[in-house]
């Protein structure tokens, strides 16, 4: 895995609220997911602490008045939640951004880059073996057996199956030696292989 978290960063759901930070990462090929680990918010917690005892004071001055009025406590207490997720704080943000970088990291250690196409992939879709995810593995694979006349894939038998070109090994006609398929000349006494 490398560093690169671009992946991540477009390829993410932010489930942060203003009690905290938590975000879920995706598979780029499956959509399989992981989510981090919920991180609490401490400028959010003090700002509430201050602001809860300020309304507490405000609420239980304005019932006084508002008894008279008809309008209840629990009303007033309705308003006050209503407006808790009113713009966040300087703070926040910043708790915000270090909490992203942080589920990244943990996140990456759940998720494979492909060195090939930077795909961020699940276990599910990563080859071992090759290294890269599995698209890309198998790409790789079918690149391996190219026809060497007409340049197409060949498929896996002993002839091309779009030209019907050998594809074992050549014998020299000139020495015997073993060459490669496709080879134009002899790789021991240089004469012509066809």
């Amino acid at each position: 895995m490398t560093d690169d978290s671009s992946g991540f960063m477009r390829n993410y759901t932010d489930n942060s609220t203003e009690a905290g930070f938590q975000f879920t990462f995706y598979c780029e090929t499956c959509r399989e997911s992981y989510k981090s680990d919920f991180m609490e918010s401490r400028s959010r917690k003090k700002e509430r602490l201050f602001r809860s005892a300020g309304r507490l004071a405000d609420v239980g001055a304005s019932l006084a008045g508002k008894r008279q009025s008809g309008y209840s406590s629990a009303e007033k207490a309705a308003d006050v939640l209503a407006d808790r997720f009113e713009g966040m704080s300087p703070d926040w943000h910043k708790e915000h951004d270090a909490a992203f970088e942080l589920a990244q990291s943990e996140a990456k250690k759940h998720f494979h880059r492909c060195p090939n196409c930077t795909r961020w992939v699940c276990d599910n879709d990563w080859n071992d073996k090759e290294g890269m995810c599995k698209k890309c593995a198998s790409q790789a694979e079918d690149r391996k057996n190219i026809c060497p006349r007409c340049g197409k894939p060949a498929g896996a038998g002993k002839f091309c199956i779009n030209c019907g070109a050998p594809l074992g090994p050549a014998k020299c006609p000139r020495c015997g030696a073993q060459n490669p398929a496709g080879a134009k000349f002899c790789s021991e006494c240089g004469a012509r292989m066809e």
